[in-house]
């Protein structure tokens, strides 16, 4: 659903709305109506009148009608021999005089069906010259709103003064878009909405990826920018008429949305204040930027940002995060103060205490976050690291080098410590960063991006790592592919892919964190109980934290196995039992053997081998992280061989599968995908590379005179 516009505030006090259907809207593309479109419609009509909408509706689409029925009646009453002479184009107006009846009959039985009644009106631009004549149309149509009678209107083309419908452009309306932004000012309509087949204005031609919607139209900016592609298929003007006539009637007083007539729910959503399709509004030019410009700054700048970062020195960078290291230690109570303000509140509304818990910045956090950045700038500098160098010919080498994606976006819930592991990743690795955080650690998230900020140089400039704090911001950001590289969601599953439905942008992450351990029948059973109690309670909430416990159906009913599922249930875990974990064990059932708890619970299963082990994870984990226990050496080759997770661990926690722990540094998140990086994503998983080729004036020219070498040299 897209966002409220705060400039669409006047829609609540909208009663009186002009619609304007177009020709490519009511038709398919091969001529014929789209029946299924305009019942739609109809039906979104019918609701409105029913609320107390006064509606008025423009058609297009008669000359289409007709047209398509005479071209079929000429070709039944034709001879063979007459259709192979040349074809004469059939006459507008003749088709405007035949499509218009059809047109309104089916208009009248669609309202009919829906107990709404409906009335046709033709007009000419000429009778617009008569100023006695727009006396009584006001009146008429006033007359049939006070009835709940919908008035359909619709240019007369078949007695129309122009020489053709689709060629003249002249007169006091010239096309149904015309006719439309002059009824709204005659009738003094609240709002005009003109329906196309896109879903509004474009910078350019849609199809073009380089075009972007514009949701509010101001004339001052984007009356050069614009590129209009080709008119109509059916119609006569397209948008670029469409848009003469939004101009014109905003110009006059009357707010004017252009957007798509094919998507559900259009003309509900323009009513509720939506940001979909775009406005026109006389005021336009005098409101605050909108949030699209807001947001598109925000990206742009972190760009800009970080290309200064890249340009400074590797001891430069590295006294950045330093100087947030020390930062964060010296506002430690601060920050403390405003996660239990964060706390406070989560805890007042109810919210989970595995959520509470991601919340929560315990005691030695900030210590251990401060350590962890401090670890991150004493590690080798990763920008600019030559990764090969190559002798292309005589005097031409070719370096591989490594470089910053470019800019970041991460959205994530709950952990405001994830804000810090994100903020010196990015700054270490020379990217730029949009953060936005879950709603229930703002106060957290603000605290810690102002002390992070605040130690960045001004040479490199704070707005390196913008921090988002709406929902309707994300899906603005989501929208620019041109200036975002990568997009990180470290959250539920049903956020990410949310993220991944509604984004061009690369998206790297993982939705969930189905962990398993494996007890193989030749476990260590005091190990395995050590490496269980330790995925299961040292974190609960985290990603890598065990969820299910495979065991071996020999282990089934032994001491060893009663001994650690007593343990687990001692420290307070709520254990599920798989298909016939729960018979034997007697546990209740598992809802699903896909189940992230990220809380005191988990699933117990049995499983007849290592290669059933195996089988289940592939079949209901997440490919996150899995572990076997074993004394077994081909056992747990096997296991390390062939599960296809981001981790396999052998005889050790989960737990372990950590950014920090593997020596990352810090991580950004782990991605469970197999492109760009996988596994805990550190400051490699946030680069990439490109080609520096150093010459002496060499050329091409056919390849006549290069003698290719490819040989490798050291690296410099």
């Amino acid at each position: 659903m897209a966002g409220a516009d705060p400039n669409r505030s006047f829609m609540k006090d909208v009663k009186r709305i002009i619609i304007k259907v177009g020709t490519a809207v009511i038709t398919r593309n091969d001529g014929r109506l789209a029946l299924g479109g305009i019942g739609a419609l109809c039906e979104q009509v019918k609701d409105l009148n029913a609320q107390g909408y006064e509606v008025i509706m423009v058609t297009s689409g008669a000359v289409g009608v007709g047209r398509q029925r005479l071209r079929y009646r000429k070709l039944v009453n034709s001879s063979f021999a007459d259709l192979q002479e040349p074809q004469n184009e059939l006459d507008g107006k003749a088709c405007a005089a035949v499509g218009q009846s059809g047109l309104m009959a089916l208009y009248d039985m669609l309202f009919t069906q829906l107990d709404v009644s409906s009335s046709q009106l033709l007009v000419t631009d000429s009778d617009f010259e008569n100023s006695n004549f727009r006396e009584r149309l006001r009146e008429t149509v006033e007359s049939l709103l006070e009835l709940r009678v919908i008035p359909v209107f619709n240019e007369n083309d078949a007695i129309s003064t122009r020489k053709a419908p689709y060629e003249d452009s002249s007169g006091i309306f010239w096309d149904n878009d015309s006719l439309a932004g002059l009824l709204a000012l005659e009738l003094k309509a609240d709002l005009l909405l003109l329906l196309s087949d896109v879903d509004g204005l474009y910078s350019g031609p849609p199809s073009e990826a380089s075009s972007k919607i514009i949701h509010t139209y101001i004339k001052e900016k984007h009356y050069h920018e614009i590129t209009f592609g080709d008119k109509s298929r059916v119609g006569r003007g397209g948008m670029t008429a469409k848009v003469q006539a939004a101009v014109w009637a905003s110009t006059g007083g009357v707010p004017v949305v252009i957007t798509s007539g094919c998507a559900s729910q259009s003309i509900v959503k323009v009513l509720q204040g939506e940001k979909i399709g775009t406005l026109f509004h006389k005021n336009a030019s005098l409101w605050e930027p909108s949030k699209d410009a807001s947001v598109r700054e925000m990206a742009v700048s972190a760009r800009d940002c970080s290309r200064r970062l890249q340009n400074l020195s590797s001891e430069e960078r590295k006294k950045i995060l330093l100087d947030v290291a020390d930062a964060l230690e010296a506002n430690e109570d601060l920050i403390r103060s405003e996660n239990e303000a964060d706390v406070a509140v989560a805890h007042e509304a109810g919210y989970e205490s595995s959520l509470v818990a991601r919340l929560t910045l315990k005691p030695g956090k900030i210590a251990s976050l401060a350590k962890s950045v401090r670890t991150l700038a004493n590690m080798k500098d990763p920008i600019n690291e030559i990764l090969k160098r190559t002798e292309v010919a005589d005097g031409l080498v070719l370096e591989k080098t490594s470089c910053p994606l470019g800019v970041l976006l991460i959205v994530f819930e709950s952990r405001p410590d994830a804000l810090v592991q994100i903020a010196s990743l990015a700054i270490r690795s020379g990217n730029g960063l949009l953060l936005k955080g879950g709603k229930e650690a703002m106060r957290s998230n603000a605290i810690l991006h102002k002390v992070i900020t605040n130690a960045i140089p001004d040479n490199v400039g704070e707005k390196l790592i913008g921090l988002v704090t709406t929902r309707d911001e994300i899906a603005d950001l989501l929208k620019l592919d041109d200036v975002i590289d990568l997009v990180i969601p470290r959250g539920s599953n049903k956020l990410v892919a949310q993220i991944k439905a509604t984004t061009k942008i690369p998206v790297l992450g993982h939705a969930d964190g189905v962990c398993h351990v494996y007890i193989d029948k030749s476990a260590d059973m005091d190990m395995a109980k050590r490496i269980v109690m330790d995925a299961k309670i040292d974190y609960p909430a985290a990603c890598n934290t065990m969820e299910t416990l495979l065991v071996h159906k020999d282990l089934a009913e032994t001491p060893e196995l009663n001994d650690v599922l007593a343990a687990l249930k001692t420290e307070g875990v709520n254990i599920y039992g798989g298909p016939v974990a729960h018979k034997i064990l007697g546990f209740p059932k598992a809802d699903s053997l896909h189940l992230e708890y990220s809380s005191m619970a988990c699933t117990v299963g049995f499983v007849d081998d290592v290669q059933s082990a195996i089988d289940h994870i592939h079949r209901y984990g997440s490919a996150h992280t899995d572990c076997v226990v074993t004394t077994d050496d081909k056992v747990a080759e096997t296991f390390l061989r062939q599960v296809d997770s981001a981790a396999v661990v052998y005889n050790a926690s989960t737990r372990f599968s950590d950014g920090a722990r593997f020596g990352l540094g810090a991580e950004v998140g782990i991605s469970t995908g197999r492109i760009h990086a996988r596994g805990p994503v550190g400051v490699e998983g946030l680069l990439t590379t490109r080609w520096l080729l150093r010459g002496k004036g060499q050329v091409v020219n056919g390849d006549k005179n290069v003698a290719y070498t490819h040989k490798s040299l050291p690296l410099q």
